[in-house]
C-alpha cells in the first residue's frame, strides 16, 4: 500500500483510504456522549431554508401547467 502525500507513515489506512485511528477515536467520543459531525447541522438557518422553500413552492403553484 502507497503512503498518501503528507500522511505520517504510521496511520494505519483500509483499502479504502480510511484512517482506522481516525474512526476509532470518533466511535470512543461517541460512545463518551460527544458528538461529532454535526457542524452542518449547526451551521443550518432553518429559518431560511423554510423561506426559500416556501418562495420555490409558490413559483410552482404560479407555473403554467403544460397539457399532457
Amino acid at each position: 500500500m502507497r503512503n498518501q502525500p503528507n500522511q505520517p507513515n504510521n496511520r494505519q489506512r483500509t483499502p479504502a483510504g480510511t484512517d482506522v485511528n481516525e474512526v476509532r477515536q470518533q466511535n470512543a467520543a461517541s460512545a463518551a456522549g460527544q458528538p461529532f459531525g454535526t457542524e452542518f447541522g449547526a451551521e443550518t438557518d432553518a429559518q431560511e431554508v423554510r423561506e426559500r422553500n416556501a418562495q420555490s413552492e409558490a413559483r410552482k403553484n404560479r407555473a403554467p401547467r403544460n397539457p399532457s
